[in-house]
């Protein structure tokens, strides 16, 4: 009887098990849905955050909003072209590097996926991006990782695993930089209100290259600390992340991450010069990785209110006025966040690769 009451256990743990399963891979089968991200209570609460923290920077700073629109209008509309230009001609340079993280990966086309050519992939890029932009918790990651495999097959895991890595590359290319570039434009000693966005930066960097480590390491005894229903989808999600770390082409995701930061600094450059306001280049360069490392804060969509309230702090260091720090903010965010909820949004309508 009790080893007949144990196959009977055996097979309904299997049964459950295989049920649960099923499920996770409907779940997974389902399109995440924008429309019902953008109407849950946690995206509605997190958008009255953001709005409130923007409230608070313009009335404890005494911000005039007549000053900062006198600034806005008088914008030059060729500068800007190039500030937006700089932003939209990343995207491609960002998806080639992303392919180049996929082939390491493992992901492509001689492995019998149909990677997108770079105008494809560029597409689901900006499509994460919007979605990142309207939603909290950059879950706009999750959803591009969800379109390649509904486009190109490849696991859900492990295109995950790439765009983690990714996301480690920039964090630790965004702390070097900033950090190299605030002791040049501030001469060697970083302002006292600056050094805790340093340490936080810093924390990152050792969180994401000690779990990195881990997983190279001793990615097999902490499968052990992952339920069981849970360990392929763990393996898979680790093998991705080390993989796109192969000294195969490493040289090349280097240059493109080193490109599009410094394209993310044209950005701010060109915008501020476009209202008069005269930001250095290395300044620039600044400002726009210290707004980047603002958007990892995931209580609200793309870090909204945190970021404008970093970029007024930041660019008032320079010597600017709260109006003209404020124009600058509004400007940026304009092209780098508000301008991607309209093209991204008129893309997600009409594109099939939503």
């Amino acid at each position: 009887m009790t080893y007949d009451a144990s196959i009977a256990d055996d097979q309904q743990s299997s049964s459950a098990a295989l049920t649960l399963e099923t499920d996770l891979a409907a779940a997974a089968a389902r399109p995440p849905s924008i429309g019902e991200r953008l109407r849950s209570p946690q995206t509605i609460i997190s958008f009255v955050v953001a709005f409130a923290l923007i409230y608070f920077i313009f009335t404890q700073m005494h911000i005039n909003i007549g000053d900062v629109w006198s600034q806005i209008r008088t914008a030059n509309p060729a500068l800007l072209f190039l500030a937006f230009a700089a932003y939209y001609g990343s995207f491609p340079f960002r998806a080639a590097r992303w392919r180049r993280l996929l082939l390491n990966a493992g992901i492509s086309e001689d492995k019998g996926y149909a990677i997108p050519n770079l105008q494809g992939l560029t597409e689901i890029y900006l499509l994460g991006w919007f979605a990142n932009c309207v939603v909290p918790a950059k879950l706009g990651d999750a959803y591009r990782g969800y379109l390649l495999k509904k486009h190109a097959g490849p696991s859900f895991s492990r295109t995950l695993g790439t765009i983690f890595a990714e996301r480690l590359l920039d964090v630790v290319a965004l702390v070097m930089i900033m950090m190299l570039s605030a002791l040049f434009v501030f001469h060697g000693s970083i302002p006292v209100s600056l050094r805790p966005w340093f340490i936080v930066g810093a924390v990152l960097v050792l969180i994401g290259l000690g779990g990195l480590l881990a997983l190279m390491t001793a990615s097999h005894h902490l499968q052990r600390l992952v339920p069981r229903r849970f360990r392929n989808s763990y393996l898979t999600l680790a093998e991705g992340i080390v993989t796109s770390f192969s000294r195969t082409g490493f040289l090349a995701v280097a240059s493109l991450t080193v490109v599009v930061w410094i394209l993310e600094g044209v950005r701010v450059y060109f915008g501020a010069q476009a209202i008069g306001v005269n930001l250095s280049f290395s300044a620039a360069i600044f400002v726009a990785l210290l707004a980047s490392l603002l958007t990892t804060i995931p209580f609200t969509p793309a870090g909204m209110g945190f970021v404008e309230g970093g970029t007024v702090l930041a660019v008032k260091l320079f010597g600017m006025t709260a109006a003209q720090a404020t124009a600058v903010a509004i400007i940026d965010r304009a092209i780098a966040s508000y301008s991607v909820i309209l093209i991204g949004g008129l893309l997600y309508l009409v594109t099939k690769r939503k």
